[in-house]
């Protein structure tokens, strides 16, 4: 959420410094995106709790569990419990999502009005809306998560900007590149068939 930002502590939701979505590893597949992730969220949770955010460093326990879904779903998730590979979003998938996100947008933008001073609530909702999608979708490796962080960063650039947050906002403008180049890459591994990344540890 915005408070964080206006304290002065990094920004702890889903789409951000906390789940390693960004990073080279989640544009190649790496297994590794998964456990660099959970560790972020875990420290970005104590620094929630010290500075007082509690629920802000309660939520971080819903990142905890997605990233330890996709982390199992990467290794897991394909068939005959083999790695995953990248795929494209079907219909009832894009429906779901899109039910979801919807509502926990309302959701979301209500409590924020009632129980926050924020000033964008509908704003912040959306954007942790549409990240909590993308992360799903990520976990699940659908080619369209990736645009579904890049309409979060599209947002979150001039939203940020528009609260005095000029460096947020141009680290958000890499963050929306390193988005762009990890479609580009999980688009050539969908069309190739290829599944990146190192092979999981033998039991």
């Amino acid at each position: 959420m915005l408070r964080e930002l206006q304290r002065g502590v990094p920004p702890g939701q889903p789409g951000e410094s906390g789940s390693g979505r960004r990073s080279p590893q989640g544009a190649r597949q790496n297994i590794l995106n998964w456990p660099i992730g959970i560790a972020n969220v875990i420290l970005l949770g104590l620094v929630f709790l010290d500075g007082g955010l509690y629920a802000d460093s309660g939520l971080q326990v819903v990142y905890i569990a997605l990233q330890a879904y996709g982390w199992w779903v990467w290794l897991y998730g394909g068939e005959g419990r083999d790695r995953l590979p990248v795929r494209r979003t079907r219909g009832t998938e894009w429906a779901a999502l899109i039910t979801a996100g919807a509502a926990g947008t309302a959701l979301l933008t209500w409590a924020l009005s009632t129980w926050t001073d924020s000033t964008v609530p509908f704003w912040d909702a959306l954007t942790t809306a549409i990240s909590l999608m993308a992360i799903y979708g990520q976990s699940r490796k659908l080619l369209e998560s990736w645009w579904l962080w890049i309409t979060a960063d599209l947002v979150y650039i001039p939203l940020y900007f528009s609260k005095d947050l000029k460096l947020t906002s141009a680290l958000y403008v890499i963050f929306l590149t390193l988005c762009v180049f990890g479609l580009l890459a999980w688009r050539r591994d969908f069309q190739s068939g290829r599944i990146a990344g190192p092979a999981p540890a033998a039991a």
